[in-house]
C-alpha cells in the first residue's frame, strides 16, 4: 500500500514537472497556461489578498451543505432500502442508470422554483452525490455476515441499534467510498451550477476569468478545487486504511 501511494505521488510530480518544463521552454504558450510554479505563486497571492475569499467561502460552504445532506440522507435511505428486498429490486436498475441523466439540466427549473440563490445549487450537488452514497452503502450492507445479524437479534437490538452498532460499522469501508464520491460530486455540482447561472462563487469567477483571458485567476482557482478534493480524499483514505488494518485486511 505504501508503494502504491509513493507511485501515485511520483506520477503526479512527474506530470507537474513535465508541465513546468513545457511551459518554461515554450512548448505550452504562456498565453494558454502559465507554469505550475507560477500558478502556485498566484494562488498564494490571491488567498493572501483576500479578493476572492467571499466567492471561495460561498462555494465551499454550499458544497459542504450538499455533501453533508448527500451522506446523511444517502446512508439513511440505503439502510431503509436494504430492509425492503422488493423495493431494492425495483430501484437497482434506476441506480445503475442514474448518472446517465444530465442532472444539471434540472438547474433552470430549480431556479424558477427556488429563485437565484443557494438552494438550486445545493439541490443539484445533492442529487449528484446522494446516489453514489446509497449504492456504495448498499454494497457494504450486502456483505455484512449473517452471523452478525443473528447476534444482533439474539441481543434484542432494535433495527436502529442494529444499523448503528453492527451493520453500518461493518460496511464502513464501502460507505467511505461513497463519501469520497460525494465530495467530488458536491464540488462538481456547485461549481458547475455557478458556471451556468450565478453572480458569485468559484465557478462564476473561473468562467469570468476564462472569458477575460485572466489565467492568473482561473488556474489558481482550479488548483484550489483540486487541492481541496485531493486533501479530503487523502484523509478519508487514511481513515479507510486504518479500518481495514484493524480487520487484518491490509
Amino acid at each position: 500500500m505504501k508503494w502504491v501511494s509513493l507511485l501515485r505521488v511520483a506520477l503526479i510530480l512527474a506530470l507537474v514537472g513535465l508541465l513546468e518544463v513545457l511551459c518554461r521552454t515554450g512548448g505550452i504558450d504562456t498565453f494558454t497556461m502559465q507554469a505550475p510554479s507560477k500558478i502556485l505563486v498566484d494562488l498564494g497571492q490571491m488567498l493572501s489578498s483576500g479578493k476572492l475569499n467571499a466567492s471561495i467561502a460561498k462555494t465551499m460552504s454550499n458544497a459542504s451543505i450538499a455533501f453533508v445532506l448527500a451522506v446523511s440522507v444517502g446512508i439513511v435511505v440505503a439502510v431503509l432500502i436494504h430492509t425492503k428486498p422488493t423495493l431494492r429490486e425495483a430501484l437497482d436498475p434506476l441506480f445503475a442508470t442514474y448518472y446517465a441523466i444530465p442532472v444539471l439540466a434540472f438547474y433552470p427549473m430549480f431556479i424558477i422554483i427556488f429563485g437565484l440563490g443557494n438552494v438550486p445549487k445545493i439541490l443539484i450537488a445533492f442529487m449528484l452525490g446522494v446516489v453514489a452514497v446509497i449504492v456504495n452503502t448498499l454494497n457494504g450492507l450486502d456483505r455484512v455476515p449473517r452471523v452478525l445479524i443473528k447476534s444482533a437479534r439474539i441481543a434484542r437490538l432494535s433495527p436502529t441499534q442494529t444499523a448503528l452498532k453492527v451493520t453500518l460499522p461493518f460496511a464502513a469501508p464501502f460507505i467511505l467510498t461513497g463519501v469520497k464520491f460525494a465530495i467530488a460530486y458536491a464540488l462538481i455540482g456547485i461549481i458547475g451550477s455557478e458556471f451556468i447561472m450565478s453572480t458569485d462563487g468559484m465557478g462564476f469567477e473561473i468562467a469570468f476569468a476564462y472569458n477575460n483571458f485572466d489565467n492568473a485567476t482561473m488556474y489558481p482557482l482550479i488548483l484550489l478545487v483540486v487541492l481541496v478534493s485531493i486533501s479530503a480524499n487523502m484523509l478519508l483514505g487514511m481513515w479507510e486504511r486504518k479500518i481495514l488494518s484493524r480487520r487484518g485486511l491490509l
